[in-house]
């Protein structure tokens, strides 16, 4: 993606994942269990929608940062049935697919890295470096949401913590790599992508707990957290469609 489609890293970045992680996770059990998709037949859909971002992006020359949300929210998406697919339908033992998942994202980030991100890295510009928004960065994002949200499921399910507090374990975990990154103190490889998996897994649980049938139910929680998502981007962007618009 165009520099100029691309967020920056601070705390409404990390915000509005957090965001975008519940809603996608919601947006992903709408897709497979409201329009009765099922976890597969429904991503040859989302591979038509990200492909169309990708195109119109590509010829879009204004400042702003729709084609990059959209494309985490429609990643988001297909990981959520993706992970359903291996741990629910295939009924794969998680920790065995959170080890897979694990290691295929660390070959995929290690791999763009020699073979793109170090020819093309900025020694100015860390955040370039790490939102490169390229396809093996959104391959490697498409790995990292299903790892997440494998654990998410895990840590509710498995480890019988339930979504409330598999929630609170999850936002714990996370909050110290949130702290640091929303204070830019730490931006590396390693760092980010473990980031953006605890992200995804936290908002797999808290997607789940808000779409209970005792709680907002589906529908409305997948409603209620689009809404919220659109919103943060739309009330807190000209600081950052500045800053955008200086780096281009």
């Amino acid at each position: 993606m165009q520099k100029t489609h691309v967020p920056v890293l601070g705390l409404r970045y990390w915000v509005a994942l957090c965001l975008a992680s519940i809603f996608g996770a919601n947006m992903g059990d709408f897709f497979a269990h409201d329009f009765g998709l099922g976890h597969v037949a429904g991503l040859p859909f989302l591979a038509i929608a990200l492909a169309a971002v990708f195109v119109a992006e590509r010829y879009d020359r204004m400042v702003h940062e729709a084609y990059y949300w959209l494309a985490i929210v429609v990643v988001r998406t297909a990981a959520t049935n993706l992970a359903d697919f291996f741990s629910v339908d295939l009924r794969l033992p998680k920790p065995w697919v959170m080890a897979g998942l694990a290691a295929l994202l660390a070959v995929a980030v290690a791999a763009a890295w020699q073979i793109v991100w170090r020819r093309l890295a900025d020694k100015g510009d860390v955040q370039s470096n790490l939102l490169r928004a390229d396809y093996g960065y959104w391959l490697a994002m498409l790995i990292a949401g299903t790892l997440g949200t494998v654990m998410g499921d895990f840590f509710s399910h498995d480890l019988h913590l339930g979504n409330a507090l598999g929630s609170a374990v999850l936002s714990a975990l996370l909050a110290p790599f949130f702290v640091i990154g929303a204070r830019r103190l730490l931006w590396s490889l390693p760092f980010y992508w473990t980031t953006i998996v605890l992200v995804r897994a936290a908002g797999t649980t808290v997607g789940d707990l808000v779409a209970a049938r005792n709680a907002l139910g589906l529908p409305l929680s997948t409603a209620v957290t689009g809404m919220l998502f659109v919103g943060l981007l739309v009330l807190w962007k000209s600081a950052a469609l500045k800053e955008s618009a200086a780096r281009a």
